[in-house]
């Protein structure tokens, strides 16, 4: 996980809220702080239950010294994915490519795709 010293927008996290038949509430989740959650009867009332909470979680966090998370779509990428996979697929994957005509690279970005 990438982190940070500065005090990033916590309007910049990546949230979800979804119907929880469980709880029977809705539930906000962030994906930058996986544990964090906020249970509510109303959409927007779990959104912001959450936001104020992580707002609260990333000063307590800054205050302690610790890092805070980077938002996912303030991050880098490189664009360069590393997979590995047991010597049957690799040589699996190869055959598929070549039949297909195209790169190994090129197969699996298609089949990523798609």
């Amino acid at each position: 996980m990438m982190a940070t010293t500065e005090v990033p927008k916590v309007a910049h996290y990546r949230y979800t809220v979804t119907w929880s038949p469980e709880d029977e509430e809705y539930v906000a989740q962030v994906t930058e702080f996986p544990s964090l959650s906020w249970l509510a009867a109303d959409k927007d009332k779990a959104l912001h239950g959450l936001e104020k909470l992580v707002n609260e979680v990333v000063e307590d966090m800054i205050n302690e010294g610790e890092q805070v998370p980077v938002p996912l779509v303030e991050r880098e990428f490189s664009g360069n994915l590393r997979v590995r996979v047991s010597p049957a697929k690799h040589r699996q994957l190869v055959i598929l490519a070549q039949e297909q005509g195209v790169s190994l690279n090129r197969y699996l970005v298609e089949r990523l795709a798609g």
